[in-house]
């Protein structure tokens, strides 16, 4: 099915082909991750602080596909209060766990203040990091330097690293597992080709743990 997500990219996108291996093998790695328990951690600047809240807002509820939480867990919800809870397993959606390294601001700031504004991921990726997570790491230059912080910090700790930057990769090239350069050296046209990208990632996660459903909404 990921091949099937991937074709419908490079179909609506075929600027995308010269990172089709790279988009395949990030899918196939998300997915992993989540199969052993991992989460994944987000980070970028700017219009990239505002991706990796999205890719988590896509991951941590239903995205295209509703996703009901597991009958076990409906049973104790009501169980420990039959009407709100009977409420609560209607309603609640299993998550990937995933978090944005851009989203706490108090921590973000503390750190900014008393530490270096350049750890403000790293630090979290110390924090949160286990072996067997995944990092997201988003720059369209590839040079930004908290990130590439928070990038040696994933490494050192036995995260992986999917980087989704610009054509040149920058900084990030020779330092992330798996690199999605998007051709393009602007950084709008940059941008714009990285949400396609993450979008067909998080379709890809989604139809592998809540069936294959995919071709029925195009």
């Amino acid at each position: 099915m990921i091949q099937i997500i991937l074709a419908d990219l490079l179909n609506r996108y075929p600027l995308l082909e010269t990172v089709k291996n790279e988009v395949l093998n990030a899918g196939q790695r998300l997915i992993d991750c989540y199969e052993n328990g991992g989460k994944v951690l987000v980070c970028g600047n700017g219009g990239s602080c505002s991706d990796s809240d999205h890719i988590v807002g896509e991951l941590m509820k239903g995205f295209e596909h509703k996703r009901p939480v597991p009958e076990s867990l409906k049973m104790r919800l009501k169980e420990m209060d039959n009407e709100r809870g009977s409420y609560l397993a209607e309603k609640l959606q299993q998550g990937f766990p995933a978090i944005s390294l851009t989203a706490h601001s108090a921590l973000i700031t503390a750190v900014a203040n008393d530490t270096d504004a350049d750890l403000i991921f790293a630090q979290q990726v110390v924090g949160y990091g286990n072996v067997g997570d995944v990092l997201f790491a988003i720059s369209s230059s590839g040079n930004s330097q908290n990130v590439l912080d928070a990038i040696l910090a994933a490494k050192a700790k036995g995260l992986s690293v999917i980087g989704l930057t610009g054509e040149s990769g920058g900084k990030m090239k020779s330092m992330c597992d798996i690199l999605i350069n998007v051709p393009g050296k602007r950084t709008a046209y940059v941008q714009e080709l990285h949400l396609p990208v993450y979008h067909a990632l998080c379709v890809m996660i989604e139809n592998h743990f809540f069936g294959n459903y995919y071709l029925d909404q195009k």
